[in-house]
């Protein structure tokens, strides 16, 4: 028996004035009426009752609980039927992460539609391009580029990533354009590098991933001025498509070793918990995985850390 129960109990009696009365009301057996108002009273070491073989009356302590209890299971009732919507009807407040690079994409597009169609959900985006607790920090999901190595989250593919390495035409024609991504070392590159990791790109070869280790001419935590940096002819970018569609169309950044770059890198939805979510996250994740596969991979998506 909780409290709540108990109290309801306590103020079916005080209200119809009568044990069997209330019984009725609940569907319940007097005798089990009399239990639930016992266990209160010894819950709080004072007589609730006053009782007679034909009358059954407040004492003053009974007043005083009828009295504050009411706006307590009114808002207990209030919030139950709040938690009930959040349950079945998209609403309230998601706590999304995603990399900051996301934020230049379609993407805010397709959460504005989402919004539209669910008024009564509210965002609280966190971009980041530092990996984070979901739990600790109160996220409900998270975008990410590239494997995403917590076994505890559930994890959903939302669509593939189309990358490509870059410079500039006049730094491929001063350096030499590479034959194998083993000659990138001899290049500038200019890595994105998250705090603690070694810089690496990942590349394929016969259907066999490897890595190249590389000594950055830069390296940043931000993918935001890589492309800049390279725009000066100072070196060699791995990037997705997206980030540099205007200047690979104009030719000012020309691309080399296709065949040696994974196809194999989605943008994931990470989340916590397999149930029990809230409408509001089953409906945006449903939302995300049916627009993003209308997207073009080679048009719409950023890099992400493997980048």
């Amino acid at each position: 028996m909780d409290s709540l129960e108990l109290i309801q109990t306590f103020r079916e009696v005080a209200q119809r004035g009568s044990f069997s009365a209330a019984a009725r009301a609940l569907d319940m057996s007097p005798a089990n009426v009399s239990k639930y108002v016992a266990a209160l009273e010894a819950r709080f070491g004072v007589r609730l009752f006053n009782r007679t073989t034909r009358k059954v009356s407040l004492t003053d302590a009974g007043h005083l609980l009828l009295q504050r209890s009411g706006p307590v299971l009114e808002l207990v009732q209030i919030t139950t039927g709040e938690l009930h919507d959040r349950a079945n009807t998209p609403s309230g407040r998601l706590a999304l992460t995603l990399p900051h690079p996301l934020l230049q994409t379609q993407l805010p597009t397709l959460l504005a539609r989402f919004l539209v169609r669910h008024p009564a959900v509210s965002l609280d985006l966190r971009a980041t391009d530092r990996v984070i607790d979901l739990a600790e920090e109160g996220v409900d999901i998270a975008l990410r580029v590239g494997p995403v190595p917590n076994a505890n989250l559930i994890v959903r593919r939302l669509m593939p990533i189309d990358r490509v390495l870059v410079a500039t035409p006049a730094y491929w024609a001063e350096h030499g354009e590479p034959k194998h991504p083993r000659d990138l070392a001899a290049h500038k590159t200019l890595a994105v590098v998250q705090s603690g990791e070694v810089p690496k790109w990942i590349f394929i070869e016969n259907g066999k991933r490897f890595e190249i280790p590389l000594d950055p001419h830069v390296e940043s935590t931000s993918l935001a001025p890589m492309v800049t940096l390279a725009m000066h002819d100072l070196g060699v970018i791995y990037i997705a498509r997206l980030s540099v569609s205007e200047q690979l169309e104009k030719g000012t950044l020309k691309p080399v070793l296709d065949r040696f770059i994974p196809q194999d890198i989605w943008l994931y939805a990470a989340y916590a918990q397999r149930r029990n979510n809230s409408a509001a996250l089953t409906a945006l994740l449903a939302y995300l995985e049916e627009e993003f596969p209308r997207q073009d991979p080679k048009l719409t998506l950023l890099s992400g850390k493997d980048c």
